[in-house]
């Protein structure tokens, strides 16, 4: 044991560097969402996300969402389990066939106004998987979609770019908005 600790001690950290993090960009942004989320709501937004069969690289980027750096519920958004909750629908993956029936029932069970917003290259227009017989494609194939967020996967700044888009599209950087 002791050989490894010794070890480990002249090898030192070999981990590359963390990437330079825009807190200035983070911050504004969130302040923004904020003030439009409460100007359009008077509340929080309530999200329920939704994987209708991605590979999961999308949602690890909105796992960090709710990690304490970005902590997206000092900003008035939070995940809800429950469509009849939600306010917003936030879908990943090409639609799978199997998961066709479940998405349409999680957005019938959406209480209206709703937003979709459609997360990732996969929601946005099927990916590499495209339409077969295993994958309707693009969620809009499925559902009516408000917003769509490119990007394999999409970071997190971007996700909060897409969510400023769906709540206020004229508040949005240009580049979310031509999406």
């Amino acid at each position: 044991m002791f050989r490894i600790l010794k070890q480990s001690l002249k090898t030192g950290v070999i981990t590359e560097p963390a990437p330079a993090a825009d807190d200035a960009e983070l911050e504004r942004l969130g302040i923004e969402l904020l003030r439009h989320v409460h100007a359009r709501l008077g509340r929080s937004l309530a999200i329920r996300q939704v994987d209708a069969g991605s590979c999961n690289g999308c949602e690890l980027e909105i796992h960090a969402l709710n990690n304490p750096y970005y902590d997206l519920e000092r900003f008035g958004l939070h995940f809800v389990a429950s469509p009849r909750h939600a306010d917003a629908l936030l879908v990943t993956g090409p639609v799978s066939r199997h998961m066709e029936t479940a998405l349409r029932r999680t957005w019938a069970a959406t209480p209206i106004p709703k937003l979709v917003i459609a997360a990732g290259t996969c929601a946005c227009d099927g990916g590499e998987f495209g339409e077969s017989y295993a994958s309707c494609g693009a969620v809009e194939n499925v559902i009516p979609v408000d917003v769509k967020i490119p990007g394999c996967p999409p970071a997190p700044l971007d996700l909060l770019r897409g969510l400023l888009a769906a709540i206020a599209p004229e508040a949005a950087p240009a580049a979310a908005r031509d999406r």
